[in-house]
């Protein structure tokens, strides 16, 4: 995994694979602001140079809010998304962030067992925060506390499993 800073040349792969994933995706727009306002912006990047994921955090002060992550449908429940969040999150404790939130669908189960497994948890509910094909549904609002000893899972960990040695 090469996670690397994204770039405006990636911008048309990205939002290709948001398309893919998204009911209600980002437009090319928001990637290009996203990188215009200084967001920090990470593809992740195989050998052979094909982005499989990203994800964009907007710091603010002491804060930042995770505003998308996304896999290639031909990399989720591999581990990835994951990884990439682990490493999105310790690039925010380097820059003195000591707290990241996010929203996320109340109806996606996956992503946010994901989150609770990496610390996030349930601060706030924002109704019909989210268009849908019936119109609205609501945003359950996380937030994850980042300390300088805290210690992200690597890839197929689970908190507080560390390898002897």
């Amino acid at each position: 995994m090469t996670w690397r800073v994204m770039v405006q040349a990636d911008v048309d792969t990205v939002l290709s694979i948001e398309q893919a994933v998204q009911s209600f995706p980002w437009t090319r727009g928001n990637f290009s602001d996203a990188l215009n306002s200084g967001y920090i912006c990470r593809v992740d990047e195989t050998e052979c140079g094909e982005i499989r994921g990203y994800a964009i955090l907007m710091p603010a002060v002491d804060e930042a809010e995770l505003l998308s992550i996304g896999v290639t449908t031909a990399q989720q429940r591999k581990g990835l998304g994951r990884a990439m969040l682990s490493k999105m999150l310790n690039v925010a404790r380097d820059r003195n962030i000591q707290r990241v939130f996010l929203e996320v669908r109340s109806s996606n189960v996956a992503a946010i067992a994901l989150y609770r497994s990496v610390g996030f948890i349930e601060v706030g509910l924002r109704h019909g925060y989210y268009q849908n094909a019936n119109g609205c549904e609501d945003a359950i609002t996380m937030a994850c506390e980042l300390t300088q000893h805290f210690s992200l899972p690597r890839a197929g960990e689970r908190p507080g499993e560390r390898e002897n040695g």
